[in-house]
């Protein structure tokens, strides 16, 4: 889908409009007053000509007294209705966008890692903040008002006709040379805030990104190169806003000196009708309000526009996310009371790109993998990176849809399983741990409330865990700020196996989970390790030989295929791969 930036794209018009159906009394109520408000635009400009030319010019004193009170009345209610009229659109457009960035967040959520590999984040974080917020503006400062606005154009322009058509012409006289300069100014302004709203991403994107790998920018002492990035990145956000603003500073005089011509032609000529007796004085007076009220909804009109194009810029973008095609499809529906632990990958073939299987040599990143796991088994996998070995978890946990071939688990295509019961029976502990800027308890429990305080501390008792816990300030309540960064390395990754262990799954799968972490940590995640893998299945990606050598199994990989299977001594018999990798790793302790 390509981003047009019509300012009136119906289909998208009534997708934005769905949301606002279960607040279809805020709707109607904005519209009913945008009515209203139009109808008595022309009133003031009326009752200023009756005053003038029947009470002021007789020296009426009671009745200029009585109608200067009936048109406070109407300034005090058109305010009024005013103020309600804002409080409304501005309601709904809110109460349209929290909706929407629901809908999204919640889909989004569903999507395929796929998806995020692709995306940066950035431009995901400017989908469902910034882009919702021009959203919001189709209600309040689009739509209902330039349907608002044009209706109180027509009925200006009727009364004047009705009041004195000679007039009204004159009046109208440059309004063909403003809409020509409208239609120019909506036209260059469309194109600088779509210009806009790209920098936008890009900006949010680069500075998202930075700010989030600043320990490798100054690591390798790059501020100064990355500072210069930014700043050319800011750069063309900078010329993109100073190009719309450019165009306003044109367009709003041009309005302007129109409007003083058209004023100027009603003095010069209205001025000659009250001299002659052709055209009364308030019939004047009330001319020139009405050229004021003219021209100043025809100059927001163009801005109105924009925001209008603007939303349907960003609702295309939103909806561009919306429909993409990368939902994990849950259509299981078995959840047994209990999984065994059985997982098998039967002829497993997988490529990221599914596109390229039919039409070009695809780059298979697994190459017909079979194996079985019994229960309570615990098999390693190892390799040298790229090998396939984490992409085996994630085709586990359907993070990835398989390109061919089937994985089994309990003899049961996990296809066939609920997603969320699948998921919640496959603990996996990472390499690369992630906290959330929460407390220590809301990291293991992720607000689960299934998991009771007492699991909590009894799950951290048994992993070695709970000593550096309590040591910290607040014990199981210390924030642990964003992505955990006031833990170490062994300490996050120890809350990650308090976590797996919390949840009790079936099956558990341990990611290089010691191969970044010293000693004496890897001593008591060993040790957790131990715990944690009792009685279940388990599975293992290591690097390190000396961590896995206990395995019941370890399967050695290469090039997305499986080279050699056998449990530590089979394999070092066989002299193959695995003795190769053993040696190298251990060649220092063989030699002395």
């Amino acid at each position: 889908m390509s981003v047009t930036g019509k300012a009136f794209d119906s289909n998208l018009l009534r997708r934005i409009f769905i949301f606002s159906k279960p607040y279809r009394k805020i709707f109607y109520t904005s519209i009913g007053l945008t009515i209203t408000l139009a109808l008595l635009g022309p009133l003031r400009p009326l009752m200023t000509q009756y005053i003038l030319d029947h009470y002021l010019s007789p020296g009426d004193v009671y009745g200029l007294l009585w109608m200067s009170s009936a048109m406070l009345f109407v300034l005090v209610t058109q305010s009024i209705l005013q103020y309600f009229h804002s409080w409304n659109t501005n309601l709904l457009g809110q109460n349209v966008i929290r909706d929407m960035r629901e809908v999204l967040f919640k889909r989004m959520s569903q999507f395929k890692l796929q998806y995020f590999d692709k995306t940066p984040v950035g431009a995901s974080v400017t989908r469902s903040v910034s882009d919702m917020e021009t959203i919001a503006d189709i209600f309040s400062e689009g739509l209902i008002v330039i349907i608002g606005d044009i209706l109180q154009l027509a009925v200006i322009i009727s009364v004047m006709f009705v009041v004195d058509w000679r007039l009204a012409l004159i009046s109208l006289s440059t309004i063909p040379l403003l809409l020509l300069a409208t239609n120019i100014f909506k036209n260059k302004i469309k194109s600088a805030f779509s210009g806009v709203r790209t920098q936008v991403s890009a900006l949010n994107t680069f500075v998202q990104e930075h700010l989030t790998g600043m320990r490798i920018v100054q690591i390798f002492s790059r501020q100064e190169e990355e500072y210069k990035k930014f700043k050319d990145i800011n750069k063309m956000h900078r010329d993109e806003n100073n190009r719309s603003v450019w165009y306003y500073s044109i367009f709003f005089p041009v309005v302007e000196i129109l409007s003083a011509i058209s004023i100027g032609l009603i003095v010069w000529y209205g001025a000659g009708g009250v001299i002659r007796n052709e055209v009364t004085f308030g019939n004047l007076v009330a001319f020139i309000m009405y050229i004021n009220l003219l021209f100043r909804p025809i100059r927001e009109l163009a801005d109105k526009f924009n925001t209008l194009q603007m939303g349907m810029v960003s609702s295309e973008r939103i909806f561009k996310v919306m429909d993409e095609d990368q939902i994990n499809v849950n259509e299981g529906t078995l959840q047994p009371d209990k999984i065994n632990g059985i997982i098998e990958f039967r002829n497993v073939w997988f490529t990221y790109d599914d596109t390229s299987i039919e039409t070009e040599t695809p780059n298979w990143i697994l190459k017909g993998i079979n194996f079985k796991i019994q229960p309570n088994e615990m098999v390693a996998f190892i390799g040298a990176t790229g090998a396939g070995k984490s992409t085996i978890i994630n085709l586990l946990n359907r993070f990835y849809t398989i390109s061919k071939g089937e994985i089994l688990i309990d003899n049961i295509n996990i296809n066939d399983y609920d997603l969320h019961y699948l998921r919640s029976k496959i603990g996996v502990v990472l390499q690369d741990v992630f906290l959330f800027s929460d407390s220590v308890l809301n990291n293991i429990t992720l607000k689960n409330e299934m998991i009771s305080l007492a699991t909590v501390h009894h799950a951290a008792r048994d992993l070695g865990a709970a000593d550096f816990i309590e040591s910290l300030p607040g014990k199981y309540d210390f924030i642990v700020q964003e992505r955990g960064g006031v833990l170490s390395t062994g300490q996050r990754q120890l809350i990650s196996f308090v976590r797996a262990y919390a949840y009790n799954p079936s099956i558990l799968v341990l990611d290089e989970a010691t191969s970044s972490i010293d000693s004496d940590t890897e001593e008591i995640i060993t040790k957790a390790t131990e715990s944690l893998t009792s009685k279940r299945t388990s599975i293992v990606i290591a690097h390190r030989l000396a961590t896995i050598q206990n395995a019941d199994r370890i399967i050695v990989m290469e090039k997305g295929e499986i080279v050699e299977s056998g449990n530590h001594l089979e394999l070092l018999a066989k002299g193959g791969h695995y003795k190769n990798l053993f040696e190298i790793q251990f060649k220092g302790l063989i030699a002395n």
